[in-house]
């Protein structure tokens, strides 16, 4: 099995798991082993999956706006989280391939692994969800026809992303590409950073 087929097969478990209760309050049970690859893959999806959930809520029309800016601010958080948890992916990656000789001629890419493997969750969230489009019992025959035809680009962007994956994976094994990573540094989340956050402590 190819590393992005693995990667893919995980990211639709942790969607197929959520759907159970389809509840953005659901806990993560993830089945895998702490420190794996496999749960980390796991945690990351499971977090863009409620997130997507999230969005959705917080754009009903009808939204009382505490409960609103309640959401905002759990989207805030699960955000810093997406974007420690590719961090921590990527630690993977640097680990898995520290002993690797890079070759003189070496290229960097302009995003690490974990970055398109983050792409590649969301990816399969979008197939998942315009599935269900291309099946709602209650759309009329425009729409169902419609979204196959976004659910086919999908497909064709799920082929591309995985076979660049496997190419960057493939590269930097071989030395011919190196990692760089750089920490995200978000700023809004941080009371010293932040100069509405800041200011208020004055």
């Amino acid at each position: 099995m190819k590393e992005t087929e693995l990667y893919w097969q995980i990211f639709n478990q942790a969607i197929a798991d959520y759907h159970v209760a389809d509840n953005v309050d659901t806990p993560n049970r993830n089945p895998y082993e702490p420190a794996t690859l496999q749960h980390l893959l796991y945690h990351k999806n499971w977090i863009d999956t409620v997130q997507w959930h999230l969005e959705d809520i917080v754009r009903d029309p009808a939204i009382d706006p505490v409960k609103a800016l309640a959401i905002k601010r759990r989207i805030d958080a699960s955000n810093q989280e997406r974007t420690d948890m590719v961090e921590y992916i990527d630690s993977y990656f640097l680990d898995k391939y520290k002993g690797v000789k890079v070759l003189p001629d070496a290229k960097i890419n302009t995003e690490s692994p974990a970055w398109a493997v983050d792409r590649l969750s969301i990816l399969a969230l979008k197939v998942y969800h315009m599935s269900v489009e291309v099946n709602r019992h209650d759309a009329d025959p425009a729409h169902k026809e419609a979204c196959a035809r976004k659910l086919a680009v999908l497909n064709e962007q799920h082929k591309d992303l995985s076979t660049a994956i496997e190419e960057l994976i493939d590269d930097i094994a071989a030395g011919r590409k190196y990692m760089k990573v750089y920490k995200q540094m978000k700023m809004y989340n941080d009371p010293a950073l932040n100069p509405i956050l800041y200011a208020g402590k004055k």
